[in-house]
């Protein structure tokens, strides 16, 4: 039976890169066929060379075309696209690298092009996780709750912004690094979330010694130069306290809302009061308080405060705000944050999984508060 290029199109239309999330015909990928007794030769070009992802664009175009009637094998001829074509995809997907839309921090932005993040009418929810201090947990807590947001549905993302502790790509169990396409950075996905991270650009054991101005341009160019594809969530995992970084990625977005990361113990609780107090100097409205570590479930049932008590209900007290979640300690998911099998996605029903889950759920039903925001003026 005679198979139409129209036929072709149909079918392969519906196949979307997995990276990019487009259908391969609107991308330009699919490039023609050719049929000889049944067997369909099709030529898709890759968006660059050594794509990762190329054995899952094989499986997908191969189980569409096997569904044409007269169609019984199918080989790929993969080349890849030209300069040119990558160039005219990456204004196509994300726009000009160096268009403007004004200047300076009520902007959004330094230079170049604009943070979508920070522009009016962007429907991205943007979170915070902050913390006062190291060792509690706030990037653990960063990776679950950001596959428990993934796992209700929505398109989510997370910007590991601890530059001298990154851990993101490690606790998401990130196998690959980001694909560049034409200089737009495509960021790799694991548990239905993308992320960015200095991880993928330093070594594990190479220390990130920089000062403010450069961690102020890497961390613009996380938010002006991925593509992240209007998620409906990004998360920003800060490194711990109120330093240049905070500050900047308050500039960066006027409209995030911030959650704090504490411990039950007082002196955490203190000094991550004097996070959260950061961010009302900034015009950041912290909208709810993570207490973590809340306590550790024996072989008896029995729960055991091994940092004590109380220290989340006190900072959500003195903040105003609510605690929205206290999530154990387990084996597993400190197991699981070492070893890249978040415990969110290996075993969702499990104790630390199901107060991950209500905490999406609150995050999900209390949407932001619509504010007005003033110029930010960081000394």
């Amino acid at each position: 039976m005679a198979v139409t290029e129209a036929e072709v199109i149909e079918v392969l239309r519906p196949v979307e890169d997995p990276e990019l999330h487009r259908s391969i015909v609107d991308l330009g990928m699919y490039r023609g066929f050719s049929l000889d007794g049944g067997h369909a030769d099709v030529s898709i070009a890759l968006t660059v060379a050594g794509c990762p992802l190329r054995s899952e664009i094989q499986r997908r175009v191969t189980d569409a075309m096997l569904t044409l009637d007269g169609v019984a094998a199918v080989t790929l001829d993969f080349t890849v696209m030209t300069d040119a074509e990558r160039a005219e995809l990456r204004a196509k997907l994300h726009g000009d690298p160096a268009a403007t839309a004004g200047s300076g921090p009520a902007h959004g932005h330094a230079e170049g092009r604009a943070i979508p993040f920070a522009e009016p009418g962007n429907a991205t929810r943007t979170l915070l996780i902050a913390s006062g201090k190291g060792g509690v947990g706030k990037s653990s807590v960063t990776a679950n709750l950001a596959i428990a947001l993934a796992a209700r549905g929505h398109s989510t993302a997370v910007v590991d912004a601890d530059v001298w502790g990154f851990s993101i790509p490690r606790m998401l169990g990130v196998d690959r690094a980001p694909v560049v396409i034409d200089d737009m950075i495509v960021p790799p996905e694991v548990h239905g979330v993308r992320c960015i991270s200095m991880g993928f650009f330093a070594q594990e054991d190479q220390p990130v010694i920089w000062r403010g101005p450069m961690l102020h341009k890497a961390l613009e160019q996380f938010l002006t130069d991925v593509f992240w594809d209007d998620p409906d969530f990004l998360l920003v995992d800060l490194p711990p306290g109120t330093g240049d970084i905070s500050l900047s990625l308050a500039q960066f977005l006027p409209r995030a809302e911030a959650y704090v990361v504490t411990t039950p113990n007082p002196a955490a609780q203190r000094v991550a009061q004097r996070s959260a107090f950061m961010f009302s100097k900034v015009n950041i409205t912290v909208r709810g308080v993570i207490e973590n570590m809340s306590w550790f479930t024996g072989d008896d049932g029995k729960r055991y405060p091994l940092f004590g008590s109380g220290g989340g209900a006190e900072l959500a007290r003195t903040l105003d705000v609510e605690m929205i979640g206290q999530v154990p300690m387990t084996i597993p998911l400190r197991e699981g944050s070492d070893h890249g099998r978040p415990i969110m996605a290996v075993d969702p029903g499990s104790e630390a999984s199901t107060v991950f889950a209500a905490m999406a759920d609150w995050i999900e039903a209390h949407g932001p508060t619509k504010r007005t925001h003033p110029e930010l003026k960081i000394v």
